[in-house]
């Protein structure tokens, strides 16, 4: 089993270099703590190839005495001073640490380190990321935006984005905030910062209805004469659609997942993002982030890829 266990970890390796052109180490054991140990042992000792199958009770004795206490995961500089003051400096010291007062010195996440050091699972591993339970979509203007109708091109994108994530968790939302700034290191400027909160009569991940939303939402809050620099929506009261009873007599669009937004989204991922948008965002933005410096994608894009002539 373990040899097994080695030679999927290599394959993980191989396949992660081939398809994204990054060096990856793999550390494997039994809990997350010894695994990341393992991790550890991989980057240290070169002769195991970055890959180091830590579910064995003997190699875990052995490597235990050699691991620094610095080196454990979640054990940071002014934690190990505190526990080499103790006389507590390799990573088997801590595992065989009295728990009562590792607790009651240090913390009760530290003595679930040390619980995992024994071998003993106490920290889940989480397969899929956590679900955002707010969506923010901001970024600074390239250029001071003075004019309503820009700042409403400029929301309409952001809300556009904050949607597009809502759908991607298969979430839906029922409260916006948006807001406009301008500059806060320009003395000559004149500062102003206002947001504005709406409540959506039923949850929804339909872009339309969120711009139309945000977009009733920036009038009020727009002064004439500032110079803008930012605007930001942020989904609030987000739910997931598979534990959200929709409500029967809700419009369409609303309280249920958008059909047409999934069709838009399929579209997109395979004609580019905006090849079908809402009249609101613009082709080509004149307030848009300046980006010139900006690192070309050679590992996300297919036209950035360099050639070979």
């Amino acid at each position: 089993m373990p040899g097994d266990l080695e030679a999927l970890g290599r394959e993980i390796q191989t396949r992660v270099h081939r398809w994204v052109g990054i060096p990856v180490g793999v550390g494997i054991s039994t809990t997350k703590t010894l695994a990341k140990l393992a991790q550890w042992a991989g980057k240290t000792w070169r002769a195991t190839g970055g890959v180091v199958d830590l579910t064995d009770s003997l190699r875990q004795g052995r490597l235990l005495p050699l691991a620094p206490v610095g080196d454990v995961w979640g054990v940071g500089r002014k934690l190990t001073t505190r526990l080499q003051g103790l006389g507590i400096t390799t990573a088997q010291d801590l595992a065989r640490a009295d728990l009562r007062m590792v607790r009651k010195e240090f913390s009760r996440v530290l003595e679930r380190t040390a619980r995992e050091l024994r071998g003993e699972q106490w920290m889940r591993l989480h397969e899929a990321p956590p679900l955002k339970k707010e969506i923010i979509s901001s970024r600074m203007f390239g250029d001071r935006v003075y004019r309503l109708e820009a700042l409403r091109e400029a929301m309409a994108t952001y809300v556009t984005r904050a949607a597009e994530k809502l759908r991607e968790q298969g979430s839906l939302c029922s409260t916006l905030l948006v807001s406009v700034q301008t500059g806060q290191h320009e003395p000559e400027e004149r500062r102003y910062y206002r947001s504005l909160g709406i409540q959506l009569a039923h949850p929804t991940d339909d872009t339309r209805i969120l711009v139309q939303a945000a977009l009733a939402g920036l009038d009020p809050i727009y002064r004439e004469g500032y110079a803008y620099s930012k605007c930001a929506v942020v989904l609030g009261s987000i739910v997931q659609t598979d534990e959200f009873t929709p409500d029967l007599f809700a419009p369409a669009g609303q309280g249920r997942p958008s059909e047409l937004m999934q069709v838009v989204d399929r579209i997109n991922a395979r004609y580019g993002r905006a090849a079908l948008h809402v009249g609101r965002v613009p082709a080509e933005p004149g307030w848009q982030m300046r980006r010139e410096l900006l690192s070309r994608g050679y590992t996300t894009r297919w036209g950035e890829l360099p050639q070979a002539i």
